[in-house]
């Protein structure tokens, strides 16, 4: 209930009538001056209010001797209530009403006039008569005042500022009043101070009941601290211990808590663990026994013990160590990669010899899609050892390979662990997926916490900061995948083999298709073998007008779109075999979405085809020189990188400086402007092996002599017109060769790399290894002169 304080003066009217209508209220006390709100629920009280609001909005309130009555008569109600006026009146609802009244003053019901349909009453107004004066009305009244206060703030339910309007308030009659609304007493305790007959009562009355307050609140504050005192931590334990044990028999979960920790015992006796992995372990029960399965630390307890017996202690699978199996497997789920499936194959001769499955650890480094996943996976069924793929991309978090400390919410093992009990066995292959792609924050480094797994000095006591138990990795055999291995962290990288897997060639990507992907597609698409065909020729041109990738993922979703269509078509009826051919193929997949490099039509003067290497295989650059009337400023377009910039800048210098020996006037350079473009600008470039390709262009646009078409070169050139070795040349020699180049110039110290090239490839190409500028430009440029670019302004 709301109740508010209100200073002024209420003025009883002189024409208020004697008789007036009356309600019952259950348990509540109006006093003059308080302000609060009613619910009435009876319709009687609900026609009297009517009445009252009738006339002058005033009725008498009286209260019942006992609430539980719903029908009361005037036997049961005091005759002492209150004069009240009616303020405001909601319907809720409930079909009642919410009536705000403001006591007026006490009154005295003398006859009850009528009972039906409503109380009416002839009632008088109460006088206190003053029989205290002087000093004995002001030591009663002081007492009062102390312990009202004292009350107010031991309960804190005044508000300092009804406080202060109750102390100011000057008739103490009415201060009585407003305090008697404040206080939590009985409902008799009420009626004693509304129906006290002198000032002297109505204090004495209200001092006795703060006394009595004070007295149980000092009583209170005395047994809380006895008991206080007598509970100690053990004892509060205890009891709860007991309590809930008690609970939990009576509810039939103490025998199923029993049968948990003896499954538990049984399970650690059965492992393989060690004695003592086994102790700790049994220790960890014990302790789980003795706590309530309502505190948080047994679930955490549990929790630990469920991962700790899920490990596989001292489990291991049988090796399959046969070399010429192992081949099979490679052979059989993998086209081509001939030098890194022997690199595979010596690395597993060499631990059948040792026996011992400590070593080098694997790295497979590879632009996306070249097979580094499958490969893991088809060492692992060589090996006949179980397989677990952990893929390391976005990790940044060290606890992710260490795992968390038991002391936080949701606490798990690190990866390492959790990877094991996939397994199922102590000797997996363990594949660390991406390891290029890890980052690092406030959270810890991961890369640093796999110095430990990697290292087979150390991995044989690797502790999981979840486990807290030494577990052996070192039969364990660990294999990473990167796409670049300049990203991986030195330390990290000195702990690994790299084995590098370069990108697919035209001919290997068709034979990966026709082996492995059309007849995996034509299953998962429910078509039959006989029911779709795709030519080898058909194959090349998706591969050349459709994807742009060093691996085959795009060409196998190429492949499956082929077979949704041709389902289509079976399905509807048209056809019941589909032949897809080069002629057709637009109709499968839609216009060519990309175009592959073509040597010029024609030997042409400032144009020089240059080759690349970019993350999806080879490419070549057809890279544009020409000289304009200016003052000697170089101009370069097309997106390229710093590294290539200064290539130009440095091929430029470097003209200058045998500038005698071409032909050239000294000041050439001070006379005209030149414009280095490479076409596709809006992809970016960089690197330094187009050194050679763009003096190349600059002199024959300077000189005036035309560049052989069949020619494609690369390569690195320093000041003094020497050619320094490049990489990515198998990817640029087949970019080229696709682009119908005939002679390919490259670096004298990239001869060891034409082995990597296939061989069917290096018989349809001629193959210049130079070592100087000067080489390159008999090679590349036509010996006779055309009409010079004038170099005059």
């Amino acid at each position: 209930m709301t109740e508010e304080l209100k200073q002024e003066t209420i003025d009883v009217k002189e024409d208020t009538p004697t008789e007036i209508p009356a309600i019952a209220l259950r348990g509540i006390v109006v006093f003059p001056l308080m302000e609060t709100h009613v619910d009435i629920g009876r319709t009687s009280s609900m026609e009297a209010i009517d009445n009252a609001l009738g006339q002058d909005k005033r009725l008498i309130v009286l209260v019942q001797k006992d609430g539980k009555i719903e029908e009361p008569t005037p036997e049961d109600l005091y005759e002492y209530g209150t004069l009240v006026e009616i303020k405001r009146v909601i319907k809720l609802p409930t079909d009642g009403l919410r009536m705000l009244v403001k006591g007026i003053e006490c009154i005295k019901v003398n006859e009850f006039v009528a009972k039906d349909p409503f109380f009416v009453v002839q009632y008088e107004s109460c006088q206190l008569t003053n029989d205290c004066q002087g000093e004995e009305l002001e030591a009663l009244l002081r007492s009062v005042m102390q312990g009202f206060e004292s009350y107010s703030k031991k309960i804190g339910k005044i508000t300092p500022d009804n406080f202060k309007r109750i102390i100011e308030t000057e008739d103490i009659e009415k201060r009585l009043d407003l305090m008697a609304s404040f206080l939590s007493i009985t409902l008799e305790e009420k009626m004693q101070l509304l129906s006290a007959d002198s000032l002297q009562q109505k204090l004495e009355t209200m001092l006795g009941i703060l006394i009595k307050e004070a007295r149980l609140s000092e009583l209170e504050m005395r047994i809380n601290e006895q008991v206080k005192r007598q509970m100690d931590k053990s004892q509060k334990e205890y009891y709860l211990r007991e309590k809930i044990k008690v609970i939990s028999d009576e509810l039939g979960e103490g025998e199923d808590r029993a049968a948990e920790i003896g499954e538990f015992k049984e399970r650690i006796e059965q492992s393989k663990m060690s004695d003592d992995v086994k102790e700790k372990a049994l220790k960890e029960v014990n302790r789980l026994a003795k706590i309530t399965s309502m505190s948080p630390e047994y679930a955490v307890i549990r929790n630990y013990l469920d991962w700790l017996l899920d490990l596989p202690w001292n489990v291991y699978t049988e090796d399959q160590m046969d070399i010429k199996i192992a081949e099979e497997v490679l052979e059989t789920d993998h086209y081509g990669l001939e030098k890194v499936k022997e690199r595979i194959l010596e690395f597993l001769a060499v631990r059948q010899l040792k026996n011992d499955t400590k070593g080098s650890i694997i790295c497979l480094v590879g632009p996306p899609g070249v097979g580094k996943t499958s490969l893991a996976k088809s060492i692992a069924k060589a090996l006949n050892k179980n397989f677990v793929r952990l893929s390391l991309g976005g990790v940044r978090d060290e606890a992710e390979i260490r795992g968390h400390r038991r002391t936080y919410v949701g606490a798990l093992p690190g990866r390492i662990i959790r990877g094991l009990t996939e397994a199922k066995s102590a000797n997996p292959v363990f594949l660390f997926d991406e390891v290029d792609k890890m980052t690092n924050d406030f959270r810890g480094d991961p890369a640093s916490a796999l110095l430990e797994v990697l290292d087979p000095e150390q991995n044989s006591t690797f502790s999981d900061h979840f486990i807290e138990i030494p577990f052996d990795l070192s039969k364990v055999m660990f294999i990473t995948t990167a796409n670049s291995a300049h990203t991986i962290p030195e330390p990290l990288l000195d702990r690994m083999e790299l084995i590098e897997l370069s990108s697919y060639t035209e001919e290997e990507k068709v034979q990966i298709a026709i082996r492995y992907l059309v007849p995996k597609q034509i299953i998962e698409q429910g078509l039959k073998e006989e029911q779709l065909f795709i030519s080898a020729n058909t194959i090349l041109d998706i591969v050349r007008y459709y994807t742009r990738e060093a691996g085959v993922r795009n060409l196998e979703r190429q492949i499956s779109a082929i077979c949704r269509k041709a389902a289509r078509e079976i399905v509807s009826g048209k056809k019941s075999n589909i032949r897809v051919t080069k002629q057709n193929l637009e109709k499968f997949l839609g216009k060519p979405r990309y175009h592959y490099g073509i040597t010029e039509e024609n030997d042409e003067v400032g144009v020089v085809t240059g080759m690349a290497w970019t993350s999806v295989g080879g490419e070549i650059l057809q890279i544009e020189a020409n000289v304009l009337s200016g003052k000697g400023n170089l101009m370069l377009t097309g997106q390229l990188g710093d590294v290539m910039k200064e290539s130009a800048q440095m091929g430029l210098s470097f003209i200058r400086s045998i500038s005698d020996q071409l032909d050239l006037e000294e000041d050439f350079y001070e006379k005209c402007d030149i414009h280095i473009h490479v076409p596709e600008g809006a992809v970016p470039k960089d690197g330094p092996s187009a050194g050679v390709t763009m003096v190349t262009a600059m002199i024959s646009a300077l000189t005036g002599r035309k560049v052989r078409k069949e020619v494609a070169m690369t390569g690195e050139m320093t000041l003094r017109g020497k050619i320094l070795p490049i990489g990515g040349v198998k990817e640029k020699v087949l970019a080229a060769h696709r682009a119908s180049s005939k002679i390919i110039i490259l670096p004298k110290e990239n001869q060891k790399d034409i082995e990597d090239i296939p061989l069917n490839i290096q018989k349809e190409l001629t193959f210049h290894l130079v070592s100087t500028i000067d080489e390159v430009l008999d090679l590349a440029l036509i010996k006779e002169k055309k009409n010079r670019r004038k170099t005059n302004k």
